[in-house]
């Protein structure tokens, strides 16, 4: 009955409305908002008006819509008959090595660990905590950011990766001593590479304020460079200084950009263990859409271009890589283990499955990531241990699928994936990647023939 009544209500209206689209002068027509904005994109709507409010830079968090890298066109290779599958998933290996070549090497029970994301900068203490305590759960490790070191999150992360960092909070022997790891980070591919970001000491808590060791009203920044590196040999310098002084696996993080072969070179002159490459889609709390949007490289042919080059020049074996930049699911992070990658950072599909249900607290007032950025609206609602509970069982459950391509692709450890399981259905992929076309056959010429003679 009531449904009735709000039809009668809204009928005369309707009406009114639907005879002014079909026969308004295009100027005056109520249409005109739908070719707008199909033109010009809502989210380019908004963010003009939001330029247009306060002149100032945007800062857009979670990272770009323009994601680039076609994984959808990728798929892995089952064995059934030529060669059997492994008979027992149970009995595949997903354990993986950041750094055999260090005195004491990284090793983690899966190849997903959870990216950098600093305390301050991005998130949150307690978001932190949940992010240290969910990867301990799962047997894999979480990356303070660019950050110092809080003694919250090292007791509740079993293996904690520091960063060695641009804004200089971690970068002080008293606290790379208490890392598993340490990573030099030069760039990250949401900001397109590295730029200058300032924060005042009105942003800044007091708990925050004491494990930055900043004095009550200072600023601080994210410099462009690290402060005193200022040559690519003073970048090798460091890597070296930093190898010979700490036993732990030693790594540097640089954005994906066109000129990725050039900086690897640099690297590769390096003493370094590991080398992570961040993607153009990769995400961040907050950075301007145009270094966003159109600046980097896509994180597919980024991890593809970085393998081939460290296997071109020999290399291969002396440095763990690592690929991070708009991974979601366990299909891109075992496409990436078979383009070369030993193991996949994740950040904005963690943040997903830390606040899962509780994001229901959020809607429809804020949006979900107020419960774990830092200064967010909601983050005294953040149940820590529950998030910790949902981030590993989102863990476990991606490995676990992965462990079940590996058993169908005759493989015993997830480690064994190379470019030989891939195949793509577009022609210009495959030869760019090196990998099979799906319409070609995946036996060489000369094996086909030998085959139909039999």
């Amino acid at each position: 009955m009531i449904g009735n009544l709000l039809l009668r209500l809204l009928d005369a209206p309707l009406d009114e409305i639907i005879s002014r689209m079909m026969t308004d002068d295009y100027s005056e027509n109520l249409f005109l908002a739908g070719t707008i904005v199909q033109k010009l994109s809502l989210r380019a709507m908004v963010e003009a008006s939001l330029r247009a409010q306060t002149g100032e830079i945007l800062a857009r968090p979670l990272g770009s819509f323009n994601v680039q890298s076609p994984w959808e066109k990728l798929f892995l290779n089952p064995r059934q008959l030529f060669q059997l599958p492994t008979p027992d998933d149970q009995t595949i290996s997903s354990q993986v090595t950041i750094g055999p070549r260090a005195k004491k090497p990284l090793t983690i029970s899966t190849p997903i660990m959870i990216s950098a994301m600093s305390y301050g900068g991005s998130l949150s203490l307690p978001a932190k905590i949940a992010l240290a305590r969910g990867a301990s759960l799962a047997g894999t490790a979480t990356n303070t950011g660019e950050s110092a070191l809080s003694n919250e999150e090292r007791d509740a992360a079993h293996k904690l990766v520091g960063q060695y960092n641009r804004g200089e909070w971690m970068n002080t022997p008293d606290q790379l001593k208490r890392l598993d790891a340490i990573e030099v980070q030069l760039g990250q591919g949401a900001f397109g590479g590295a730029v200058y970001s300032k924060q005042y000491s009105y942003q800044i808590g007091d708990h925050l304020r004491s494990t930055w060791h900043l004095k009550r009203d200072q600023d601080t920044a994210i410099k462009a460079r690290l402060p005193g590196v200022n040559t690519p040999e003073e970048v090798i310098r460091l890597l070296n200084s930093l190898k010979g002084e700490y036993e732990v696996p030693i790594g540097i993080k640089i954005a994906a950009t066109h000129f990725l072969e050039e900086e690897l070179e640099v690297i590769i002159r390096s003493d370094a263990d590991y080398i992570v490459i961040d993607g153009a889609e990769g995400g961040t709390a907050v950075a301007p859409p145009t270094l966003e949007d159109d600046l980097g490289l896509p994180t597919l042919y980024a991890l593809s271009r970085a393998s081939q080059f460290l296997e071109q020049a020999g290399v291969r074996d002396q440095f763990s890589l690592i690929a991070t930049g708009g991974l979601t699911t366990p299909g891109h992070f075992l496409k990436c283990l078979a383009l070369g990658a030993d193991a996949v950072y994740i950040s904005s599909i963690a943040l997903i499955a830390l606040i899962q249900t509780q994001m229901a607290k959020s809607l429809t007032d804020e949006p979900p990531v107020q419960l774990v950025i830092y200064g967010g609206k909601l983050a005294d609602k953040f149940e820590v241990d529950e998030g910790a509970r949902t981030l590993s069982n989102f863990l476990n459950s991606c490995t676990k699928e992965m462990l079940l391509a590996a058993q169908a692709t005759a493989k015993t450890s997830l480690s064994d994936f190379s470019r030989e399981d891939l195949v793509s259905t577009d022609r210009e992929l495959s030869e760019v990647l090196g990998i099979g076309y799906a319409g070609e056959p995946g036996m060489k010429k000369t094996r086909v023939k030998e085959f139909l003679t039999i």
